[in-house]
This record gives structure tokens, C-alpha cells and sequence, in this order.
């Protein structure tokens, strides 16, 4: 059966797809040359409305309106297709990620909006939001099967929103970004892969009730212990 996120993982040495989409989102890269970024959409409409196992080259080609070979001129093979795909839907939810949390006026409201913007954002996306639904127990494989790499590269890109709350002055000084970032991804996955009977994830007002009892605390850093 073929893989539901086979893009998601990289092998020894090789950047993961979420690294490049996360890389792409920094560096603002933008090479949609006309002819592949009609490909491209013609990819993702399919693959939500027939599903990727049952689309084929010849159906892209056909939605794009060009031909099987040109198709293959720009994407070698079908899995090269999917995980381009699914690299520009990451893409555009770590661009959306951006936008939305500049909303918000301080550190605890960016930290709400960035979790119920990430929920919101994958799980209401019809490509990796459905194959999430449709097969979870594949997606939850992808992210744990690759050594934790594409936990780590969204702990990278959240830390990274710390240290510039740090450098800002809207943070300690001594919170361990790295750590906290961590935490905060961790749970984030566990309500995407795991389904909650206990919250709704589709309720945004809820989603922020949540992280701001659970989440915004952790930007206070620990306490030191008084002295015995």
C-alpha cells in the first residue's frame, strides 16, 4: 500500500520535507514557474478529490490541461509530484502561521493564536487535513518513524518564535526556548494524530481556552526553589 505521507520522511543525512517547506517559509523562496505551478495545483485538486493512492500521472496531466510528458519533464516520478505537493501545503501553513500570530499584541496572545491557528490550519486542510482523518494510523508512523526529525524542525521553527519574543523583551531572558518550544509542539501533535474526547478541536474559542491555561504558562520560566 502506498505510504499516506511518504514526503514527510528523509533518509540518513537528507533534509525532511518539513525542513525545506520550513526553510522555504524563512527565506521567502517562491520558484512557481507558471507551466509547475499549474501542475502543482492540478496535483493537489486531484489528490483531494479522488485521494493520491487512486490518482494517477495521467490524471494531473489531464486537469492541468498538458500533456502526461510534460507532467514528467518537471516531476520524475508520481512520489516526487505528492511530496512537492505536500511541501507547498506546509509551506503556506508555516506563511499562514506568520500572519496570524502577528495579530496579536503580546507573547501569551501569539502563543494562542499560533495553537489554535496550527490546528486549525492543518486540520481544516483538505489534503493533509484528509489524509490525517482517513488515515491516522499512517500519519502518526510518518511522524515517528523518521527519529523525531519532523517533530524537531517545527520545535525549531516555535523556538525560534520564542528567541524573538526574548530578543524583544516580551520574554525571560532565562526561558529555555528550545524546551519549551518542545512541550508546546509535542501536545500540538498528539491532538492532530489522537483524537480527543475531551476537546473539541474544531472550536476555536475552546482551542484558546486551552492554551492559555496550559500553554501560556510555560513562558514563565521555573522558579529557582528556596533555600534550604
Amino acid at each position: 500500500m502506498e505510504p499516506a505521507l511518504p514526503s514527510l520522511m528523509a533518509g540518513p543525512g537528507a533534509e525532511s520535507l518539513l525542513e525545506r517547506a520550513y526553510i522555504d517559509a524563512l527565506e521567502r523562496v517562491d520558484d512557481m514557474e507558471e507551466t509547475r505551478a499549474r501542475i502543482l495545483d492540478a496535483a493537489y485538486e486531484q489528490f483531494c478529490r479522488m485521494g493520491i493512492q487512486r490518482s494517477t500521472m495521467e490524471d494531473v496531466a489531464r486537469r492541468a490541461g498538458v500533456s502526461r510528458i510534460t507532467v514528467y519533464r518537471r516531476f520524475a516520478t508520481k512520489d516526487a509530484l505528492v511530496e512537492q505537493v505536500v511541501r507547498r501545503e506546509f509551506r503556506r501553513y508555516f506563511d499562514q502561521f506568520l500572519i496570524d500570530i502577528e495579530q496579536a499584541e503580546t507573547a501569551a496572545d501569539r502563543v494562542v493564536l499560533g495553537f489554535v491557528s496550527s490546528l486549525r490550519a492543518i486540520r481544516r486542510n483538505p489534503l493533509i487535513g484528509g489524509l490525517i482523518a482517513a488515515e491516522p494510523d499512517q500519519v502518526v508512523a510518518s511522524m515517528i518513524s523518521d527519529g523525531g526529525r519532523t517533530l524537531a524542525t517545527v520545535r525549531q521553527f516555535v523556538a525560534g518564535q520564542l528567541r524573538r519574543e526574548q530578543r524583544a523583551g516580551n520574554v525571560s531572558g532565562d526561558l529555555d526556548t528550545d524546551l519549551v518550544a518542545e512541550l508546546m509542539v509535542r501536545i500540538s501533535a498528539s491532538f492532530l494524530a489522537i483524537p480527543s474526547h475531551l476537546i473539541d478541536l474544531d472550536d476555536d474559542e475552546q482551542l484558546a481556552a486551552v492554551a492559555r491555561r496550559f500553554l501560556v504558562p510555560m513562558l514563565e520560566p521555573p522558579t529557582a526553589p528556596p533555600p534550604a
